[in-house]
């Protein structure tokens, strides 16, 4: 079975169950750490990989593997990383001097006051660039926002929620500005718009924890009646927006949620095509290796050989 998800009540049991003040500092669902609190008792960091249902970004210092979906990635000196709840992770330290803050929240201390739909932002999409090697420069300045969250977390000024989420959306542009300029997306007509209502659909059908919880969406019709549209008008607002077909985005992400699961569950491949709505194997088995090249089983067994 995959991993169960992650819940703030959870993170603060297991990470402060000896300091249950950690939690009181907090405003609302924001909090901020220094990286240190989590090594409290001399040991290295082990983050079970899993979903959460909270938001997290991360300066790191030090060296580190990132394991992201269905991704391994070594990183080494000064990273910032975004973590959304749609994509399940982990971070082992490999070296003893990893330094840095992380804050964590819910959606809703940004949607209570933004118009903006996190998902919709590159950091925290699926598909999108979570991490990024900073300079020393921008890691001072990166490290210069945590503090500065630190001390109004801690402080009394009446307004400090909203400057709170300020310090968050520049931490957030800050990393957009380190992309390439023709990666931000914006939404500026209907097309645009339709090509948004569809991604988010298609991001809330995922994770797949259970049998019981099995992915029902899977074609363009599908998304097309659960959006109140023709789907040809679906097809060509998704083809002009993004340049791939409905059918091409939808089986991507199936694709990329099946890796996952037959990376870190132990589902059987049978119960992972299942579960992502494949009535027999065989069918799972050939769209499997139509759109990744290979096998589901034989990516396990390469997954399993790399690991071991």
């Amino acid at each position: 079975m995959m991993n169960e998800i992650e819940t703030l009540d959870d993170f603060y049991s297991i990470k402060f169950s000896d300091r249950p003040v950690a939690r009181q500092q907090s405003i609302g669902d924001f909090n901020v750490f220094a990286l240190e609190d989590l090594i409290h008792d001399g040991g290295r960091v082990a983050v079970k990989y899993t979903r959460r249902d909270f938001y997290k970004i991360c300066l790191s210092t030090g060296a580190h593997l990132f394991h992201y979906a269905d991704k391994t990635v070594r990183v080494d000196g000064t990273s910032l990383l975004f973590f959304n709840p749609q994509t399940p992770y982990k971070w082992e330290q490999l070296s003893d001097d990893n330094v840095g803050y992380f804050c964590i929240f819910k959606e809703a201390f940004f949607t209570e006051k933004l118009r903006s739909n996190l998902g919709a932002l590159p950091v925290f999409a699926a598909n999108g660039k979570p991490f990024y090697n900073l300079t020393h420069e921008q890691g001072e300045y990166v490290a210069g926002l945590f503090k500065k969250m630190t001390a109004e977390l801690n402080g009394d000024f009446k307004y400090k929620q909203d400057l709170l989420l300020s310090y968050v959306t520049e931490l957030v542009y800050y990393a957009l500005k380190l992309e390439p300029s023709e990666q931000l997306y914006q939404a500026p007509d209907a097309r645009s718009r339709i090509t948004n209502l569809f991604t988010d659909l298609l991001e809330r059908q995922f994770p797949v924890t259970s049998m019981q919880d099995r992915l029902l969406l899977r074609s363009p019709k599908d998304y097309a009646q659960h959006l109140y549209l023709h789907v040809n008008y679906l097809n060509d607002a998704v083809k002009t927006t993004t340049g791939k077909t409905t059918s091409k985005l939808i089986a991507e992400r199936i694709i990329t949620e099946a890796k996952i699961m037959l990376k870190h569950s132990d589902w059987n491949v049978a119960e992972v095509g299942y579960a992502l709505g494949f009535e027999d194997a065989a069918h799972f088995n050939n769209f499997f290796k139509k759109n990744a090249n290979i096998s589901p089983a034989r990516f396990r067994s390469q997954e399993a050989a790399l690991v071991g």
